[in-house]
């Protein structure tokens, strides 16, 4: 009988520790979430993580936009009112003016009520953890924004070459 293969994630006795990279490139209120709660997990389990925003994930860093980020149901099909499974909300609702207003309430209300903090308060506990966050250049140059616009627990401008760099090793999710 063979032995089944385990794979190595980094964070055996004679290896470094783990590293996790989250390239978050989207700013909608659904699509910040995902990236700021993996990261918490892992920086609870002692993982070194990086948070790599470009795009519209920077969105969730910059100052003017990072408190009032939005959920629309638009081309979202599983979008189901809460704890009713199998009945999906009309697509056809979702241009209609004020339902981007109301999904977002609802979401807000439902992270509310996990006591899930809101973003800026999110992103001070993972500065506060450890969490290492990059701005993207390119991205940068092109919304014309500055260290100056985000929040202040980025680390820092970096193009995409340096993120490789610093994330070498590190498993990666693109969010």
């Amino acid at each position: 009988m063979s032995m089944p293969i385990v794979p190595s994630f980094g964070d055996g006795p004679d290896e470094g520790g783990r590293k996790l990279a989250i390239i978050c490139s989207k700013g909608n209120l659904d699509m910040a979430y995902p990236g700021l709660i993996l990261a918490n997990a892992a920086l609870g389990e002692g993982i070194e993580t990086h948070l790599f925003f470009t795009f519209w994930g920077f969105d969730i860093i910059n100052k003017a936009t990072m408190a009032d980020l939005k959920f629309s149901f638009v081309g979202n099909t599983a979008m189901h009112p809460p704890g009713r499974f199998g009945i999906s909300m009309p697509q056809i609702l979702g241009p209609v003016p004020g339902m981007t207003a109301m999904a977002t309430k609802m979401m807000k209300k439902q992270i509310a009520d996990l006591e899930v903090p809101e973003v800026p308060e999110f992103l001070e506990l993972l500065s506060a953890s450890g969490a290492q966050m990059w701005g993207c250049q390119m991205s940068a140059d092109m919304m014309g924004l500055t260290m100056d616009d985000l929040y202040e627990g980025v680390d820092g401008i970096i193009n995409a070459s340096d993120f490789i760099e610093k994330s070498e090793g590190a498993q990666l999710l693109f969010i």
